[in-house]
């Protein structure tokens, strides 16, 4: 049985309070891209942010960290000239560390941002001149929770990024995303050559804007707006399987995110369910994984079961590094 879903990569760094194990490559790196491009997927995930000197840069958190003489120092991304960004960690010509990386968890905790493989970093230009044109991108337009963004702030921000994208792409396939409505909205209005996704954890947390709390409201925002689909934590899909007929009743496509995306059993019971596409931490687990339970449809279907909507795992999900203690939603 053959799979056409769209398999994607957004890889997360390694966080010492969870793992001891370290990620080979550091995220949204040129040597991350091309390592998970060897393998079958269609497109690579990556966050982009806009500098004061209005380059698009690739980096996944709001605030870039170093340390200088014990002090840790943090920097807004987006106050930063390109220049000062690209400052940070491996530096291409000579490979030497200045101002060393850190990371900063959810519940505060700082640590040095070790990989295996270290790497600079990199621009949206970057990445489209280092990255195989059959390689399709993701771009995640990336904004602060925290900011009121108005509309002429957005326009610039999605305009500067329109730029790169217009002379770089070629025939490269392009998907937008954000979790930020308006600048959906916005990238809609401003260019039609690429399909717009709207980003949603879909009521896992919840926000001041209410168009981002539920895969309701998510479905309201596409239609209105004229997005092409949703991408969603892939744990509101699980809480209300039947969301997935919802969004396909609309004509929207329909890809999730999130940790469980690791687990085989799960990506495999999407598939099955219609979800378009995945996107994924552990590309080569996933992709070897996969074609394996794709031959094997009928014990996916005795190993996952269902209490109304609600969707119970199999017992195994430990070889995967979950419990079900750790699953409290499920």
């Amino acid at each position: 049985m053959g799979m056409n879903m769209s398999q994607q990569h957004h890889q997360y760094s390694s966080d010492p309070t969870t793992t001891t194990k370290l990620l080979k490559f550091k995220e949204n790196s040129l040597l991350a891209f091309n390592a998970a491009s060897h393998f079958p997927i269609h497109f690579l995930e990556f966050d982009v942010q806009v500098t004061t000197d209005d380059c698009p840069v690739i980096f996944h958190d709001i605030f870039i960290l170093t340390q200088d003489k014990g002090a840790i120092i943090e920097s807004r991304v987006t106050d930063l000239t390109s220049n000062e960004f690209l400052s940070f960690g491996p530096q291409k010509e000579h490979g030497k560390v200045v101002k060393p990386l850190l990371r900063k968890t959810k519940d505060g905790t700082i640590f040095p941002w070790v990989v295996e493989n270290d790497d600079a970093l990199c621009t949206l230009q970057d990445v489209f001149h280092n990255i195989k044109p059959s390689i399709g991108f993701n771009i995640e337009l990336k904004f602060d929770d925290q900011v009121l963004y108005g509309q002429e702030k957005l326009t610039h921000v999605v305009q500067v990024i329109l730029k790169v994208v217009n002379e770089y792409a070629k025939d490269r396939p392009i998907i937008f995303s954000t979790f930020q409505p308006d600048a959906a909205l916005l990238i809609r209005k401003l260019q039609g050559s690429y399909p717009v996704f709207f980003l949603t954890n879909g009521g896992c947390e919840l926000y001041k804007d209410t168009r981002r709390n539920s895969l309701e409201e998510a479905i309201k925002l596409c239609l209105e707006g004229g997005l092409q689909g949703i991408v969603a934590q892939v744990k509101a899909i699980l809480r209300d399987t039947k969301s997935i007929t919802r969004i396909k009743e609309s004509k929207l496509s329909l890809f999730t995110y999130g940790p469980l995306n690791n687990v085989p059993e799960i990506v495999y019971f999407q598939y099955l369910m219609g979800v378009e596409g995945v996107i994924v931490d552990l590309v080569q687990e996933i992709t070897e994984a996969i074609p394996k339970y794709a031959s094997a449809t009928k014990v996916m279907e005795e190993s996952i079961f269902f209490d109304g909507d609600r969707m119970f795992l199999p017992e195994n999900l430990e070889a995967h590094g979950l419990k079900h203690q750790d699953l409290p939603f499920l």
